[in-house]
């Protein structure tokens, strides 16, 4: 499962979108670094709903965790008064289109990642296209979203930590954002943490009792690769060689096992009615029936193709 957040440039129109696996504060603000750097900048003030992660619902007042936040961007947030939507029109409609002709076209089968990257391409080639009037004439979404006064986005984004919970597979192998990460494979099939700080490298896989038994360099989202920690890999062969020299039951598909009684009981039946059959039969000679001719002679359709004008 994955919620889409939407940001938008009220002038221009241009929007982008993340895929969040969940609604936190810290999958927010990576939402919104992200956001805010493929649109080009930073705008001066941010609209928001009456979002849990931002304000006080009840109150509309901003909360003191987002306060750094917006500090950190160097931005003032507005928050929208309750039943207007008519305040941000523009992000509305960004979703009305998110939905009709991006969501709709998206096969079963994509990954998080895999729909993050068609995301991306759709707002480059399709949305950015669209054409705008002014008065200067005819422009795109893209142009008038260049000529935007924004301000350059910070070089780190705001340091929140994201964790997120996984499963490690029989494997010792922890799936995130596209990538497998090992772990030691005493741990297979345990329940455990992703963290991460927004800006670092690494990410950290901790248990449920908080013991940080792993730490990765991040892979590219969506890359596909296997990160491999050398001690769980020797740890893993082990585990694995030291289960096959026990001399226990050898494998399901490898394994021979002898006709049982029942079979053994219903060939013995085939047989004893074959052996009647044959007796009774036995008395008279049978005639040989001759086996058809499996040769061709190519003449007869040389002979019957002779004369022929037509193909029909």
């Amino acid at each position: 499962m994955a919620h889409l957040l939407v940001g938008s440039l009220a002038h221009s129109g241009r929007w982008r979108g993340m895929l969040a696996p969940a609604m936190t504060q810290p999958h927010l603000v990576d939402g919104l670094d992200r956001i805010c750097r493929g649109l080009g900048g930073l705008t001066r003030s941010w609209r928001f709903d009456r979002m849990a992660t931002v304000c006080h619902p009840d109150s509309g007042r901003m909360t003191a965790s987002f306060a750094g936040v917006a500090k950190h961007y160097g931005v003032t947030v507005t928050i929208c008064p309750p039943r207007a939507g008519n305040r941000k029109g523009v992000v509305e409609k960004a979703n009305h289109t998110a939905a009709g002709r991006w969501w709709r076209t998206l096969p079963d089968d994509v990954t998080v990642e895999q729909a993050q990257t068609r995301l991306d391409e759709f707002c480059r080639v399709r949305s950015d296209t669209r054409p705008r009037r002014t008065a200067d004439g005819r422009t795109t979404v893209a142009a008038l979203a260049a000529a935007e006064a924004l301000s350059p986005p910070p070089t780190v984004p705001y340091p929140a930590i994201l964790t997120e919970s996984r499963v490690v597979s029989r494997q010792a192998l922890v799936s995130y954002r596209g990538n497998r990460y090992s772990v030691p494979p005493e741990l297979a099939s345990a329940q455990v943490t992703v963290t991460r700080v927004l800006g670092s490298e690494v990410i950290d896989i901790v248990t449920t009792s908080q013991i940080t038994i792993a730490r990765h360099r991040l892979a590219p989202d969506g890359a596909g690769v296997m990160v491999r920690d050398h001690g769980h890999v020797l740890a893993l062969e082990q585990v694995a060689m030291a289960a096959a020299g026990t001399g226990g039951r050898p494998h399901r598909r490898k394994e021979r096992i002898p006709p049982g009684p029942e079979a053994i009981a219903a060939a013995r039946k085939l047989r004893t009615s074959d052996e009647t059959t044959t007796s009774s039969s036995g008395d008279s000679e049978p005639t040989p029936v001759p086996a058809a001719s499996t040769v061709i002679d190519l003449s007869t359709y040389e002979r019957a193709a002779r004369g022929r004008n037509t193909l029909a």
